[in-house]
């Protein structure tokens, strides 16, 4: 649930902008990382991150996207709880956040009713996501998690066209770059997607 225009006027335009701080990343850089102390929660104004979940061995998998008007609410609650981060933070899309010093996200739950809404909506909606995420890893084929994931990309970036490589899309899915090579070809033969170089085309 984006952050409401009543939101804005109420709070951010009263409170955020005075004690947060708005900065600029380029696609993809690493904002917050596994096992980080967090120090403020962030606001996307414009662009996307990827929120993903990494073992041992490096493996990935994409837990959910943050965009504008929205927040993480896994790195809220670490932060409020004095906690190292779960998850790792990309940049998809070059974005503009705006950064609210946790001691301060912490302090608005109680004098800001609107805050608190946003917040609850937030846990609410990425609730769902995981859930999501976790249905199709146990009962969808990797097509069907394939076809959903470029649909996202497609919503994200507002194109059909997605440069993406086989190697990222295998990544944020968890699995090998083969499989998805094998599944891609499968689903272009099926009229379903174009494959060119470093770009899938949505039909």
């Amino acid at each position: 649930m984006a952050i409401s225009e009543h939101l804005f006027q109420s709070l951010l335009n009263k409170e955020v902008y005075k004690s947060g701080q708005v900065l600029f990343f380029a696609a993809d850089t690493v904002i917050l990382n596994i096992n980080a102390y967090i120090s403020s929660i962030p606001i996307v104004l414009s662009g996307s991150i990827r929120v993903i979940r990494t073992d041992d061995e490096g493996n990935e998998i994409l837990l959910y996207y943050i965009k504008p008007g929205e927040s993480c609410i896994m790195s809220f609650l670490a932060g409020i709880h004095n906690d190292t981060s779960k998850i790792k933070a990309i940049v998809e899309e070059d974005v503009e956040v705006l950064l609210i010093p946790v001691h301060k996200a912490n302090e608005w739950i109680k004098e800001f009713p609107e805050w608190t809404d946003f917040i609850f909506s937030l846990y609410q909606k990425r609730f769902e996501e995981l859930l999501e995420v976790v249905n199709a890893l146990a009962f969808q084929k990797l097509d069907a998690r394939l076809l959903h994931l470029l649909g996202q990309k497609s919503t994200l970036f507002n194109s059909k066209e997605i440069s993406i490589t086989h190697l990222q899309l295998a990544e944020e899915l968890g699995v090998s770059r083969e499989a998805v090579s094998r599944v891609l070809k499968q689903m272009e033969n099926e009229k379903l997607i174009i494959l060119s170089r470093n770009k899938i085309t949505l039909l």
